[in-house]
């Protein structure tokens, strides 16, 4: 049963790339967007109906929802979203819409957003071509260990390794003139703050930097 699921979600996947390649008469801009929590995202959809109480924040509502107050699908943006905890990762991919957040089972659409949501709504508005969002992100892990680049010279990290091999996998199904690759986006939490090893070799800017 569980191999029989396996390849019914590799077939859901060959077909939802076919989908994708096919509506690109042009290369496919490829935007990828990695880190911890914040990347994951915990904006609840629920919450979107206090954005229009702001003026400031009301024309960026009426870009997320639909006439009738639902969240709007980017018939344009596709994402490709690799999650979960240790014993329990996987992907969630399809047109870009609410749910991408935060998510219980990596496969199943969620109830909340990250950066991703808005990301794709204005990127599309500002680009007008077709736009896949490779996201890879873990809660809880740190630059410092989880994160941390071969060009640290330490071990790299475990979560480092995961997020290279699932863009390098989503990437290989396109050939190199099928896509272009658009932007690169980190958001990192809070949690180097807590270590003091971490803090005191004050890494983060010459890390990022580098890599």
């Amino acid at each position: 049963m569980k191999k029989l699921s396996l390849i019914t979600q590799s077939l859901a996947l060959s077909c939802f790339l076919h989908l994708v390649t096919l509506a690109n008469d042009n290369p496919l801009k490829v935007f990828i967007l990695c880190g911890q929590s914040n990347m994951e995202g915990h904006a609840k959809i629920s919450t979107f109906e206090a954005l229009k109480m702001d003026p400031v924040t009301k024309p960026i509502y009426k870009q997320m929802v639909d006439s009738m107050g639902d969240p709007v699908t980017c018939e344009k943006v596709w994402i490709s979203y690799f999650t979960g905890g240790r014993d329990n990762m996987g992907e969630g991919y399809g047109k870009l819409t609410a749910g991408y957040g935060s998510r219980r089972v990596p496969g199943e659409i969620g109830e909340k957003i990250g950066p991703e949501f808005t990301f794709g709504i204005y990127a599309q508005k500002a680009l007008k071509e077709s736009i896949l969002i490779i996201k890879t992100a873990w809660g809880g892990k740190s630059l410092f260990k989880d994160f941390r680049p071969p060009s640290s010279k330490g071990e790299t990290g475990e979560y480092y390794t995961k997020m290279v091999e699932e863009i390098r996998a989503g990437l290989d199904d396109f050939s190199s003139n099928a896509y272009e690759l658009g932007g690169f986006i980190w958001m990192q939490g809070w949690n180097d703050m807590v270590s003091q090893e971490a803090t005191a070799c004050l890494l983060y800017t010459s890390d990022a930097a580098d890599e």
